[in-house]
């Protein structure tokens, strides 16, 4: 179906140099991390990779295929017209041939990323970084696209490829998905926490559809410290928000992604009178690359390195 999309959608497919993807994990909890995504106009499909070392975002594809892929932060892309898209589709991962994978990625990241040789590990060291270099693909054939041309949430979305109204009313007419209630349990607050308040405005907020489909939108996020819970400060228009277990995630990049950073929480999404809250139970720091010179990337990434390459040999076993 990409090919009929608007052409605006097409090419903030083929320039954002991140976006959100979602999957769902065992529990139905909807887990939102930052990834490269990767397009060519008219494609079937969009795709992206992760890690041998650290499988979990193919993993949980391969056992539930529903995910979403969010396109709201343009930095980098030069594409300024505040543009945001959700694509819902069906995941197919890709790990039949991991050196093939490996080669493709380079090929692919030299081109997508202006950063990417500079941060990439040398060919010499493929060994020593086998659980970063040695890539699992995820094919994203959609099955349909939200669109907010100008970024304004608070409009409803116009949607492409499958019928909004069942999502908009939070009725579907294919077998509903067990939905999972809030957990309950005490709260984990965390000082990077908050950095929503002090460097993140907006951050990515991920639920369960009634249909089974992750959904995902960037809202404005505040805090309240006494309540120990993150404030959603705007409803998204279209789109039914569903008391229950939820990610909030925020991340941010060099325009040629020479640095990274991410951090997600998860925790139960409700409503607070006429506002809706997150209530942390979790937080979780995504594989992060530190500003700063070669020497200290590579020292900062070998300090974390130990745990990923257990988790690589893992993963070679059982293939």
């Amino acid at each position: 179906m990409t090919g009929s999309l608007p052409p605006e959608v097409r090419e903030a497919f083929e320039r954002f140099i991140t976006c959100e993807y979602t999957t769902i994990d065992s529990r139905q909890q909807a887990i939102v991390w930052p990834v490269t995504p990767y397009y060519s106009s008219g494609a079937p499909t969009l795709h992206t990779t992760t890690g041998l070392g650290y499988p979990k975002k193919a993993n949980d594809a391969r056992r539930n295929p529903h995910v979403a892929l969010l396109f709201s932060d343009p930095t980098g892309s030069g594409i300024d017209s505040g543009i945001q898209a959700l694509v819902q589709g069906i995941a197919e991962v890709d790990d039949r041939d991991l050196k093939a994978n490996r080669e493709r990625y380079r090929r692919e990241s030299a081109v997508k990323l202006r950063g990417a040789r500079d941060v990439m590990p040398p060919r010499l060291l493929d060994r020593m970084f086998g659980w970063y270099v040695n890539r699992i693909y995820i094919d994203v054939r959609p099955e349909r696209v939200f669109v907010w041309p100008d970024g304004d949430l608070t409009k409803p979305p116009q949607c492409h490829g499958a019928r909004v109204e069942e999502v908009r009313s939070g009725h579907s007419e294919e077998p509903l998905e067990p939905h999972e209630p809030p957990a309950g349990g005490g709260t984990a607050w965390d000082q990077r926490i908050e950095e929503l308040e002090r460097r993140y405005r907006t951050a990515v907020l991920a639920w369960v559809a009634p249909d089974g489909f992750p959904l995902a939108v960037r809202v404005p996020v505040s805090l309240d410290q006494d309540g120990r819970r993150v404030m959603i400060e705007a409803e998204p228009a279209g789109l039914p928000l569903t008391e229950g277990l939820a990610c909030l995630t925020a991340h941010g990049h060099s325009p040629d992604c020479s640095w990274r950073e991410n951090f997600q929480i998860r925790g139960d999404l409700t409503r607070a009178g006429d506002a809706w809250a997150l209530l942390p139970h979790k937080l979780v720091g995504g594989l992060e690359l530190p500003s700063g010179g070669p020497l200290r990337r590579y020292r900062d990434t070998l300090r974390k390195s130990f745990r990923f390459r257990r988790r690589a040999r893992r993963e070679l076993r059982s293939r």
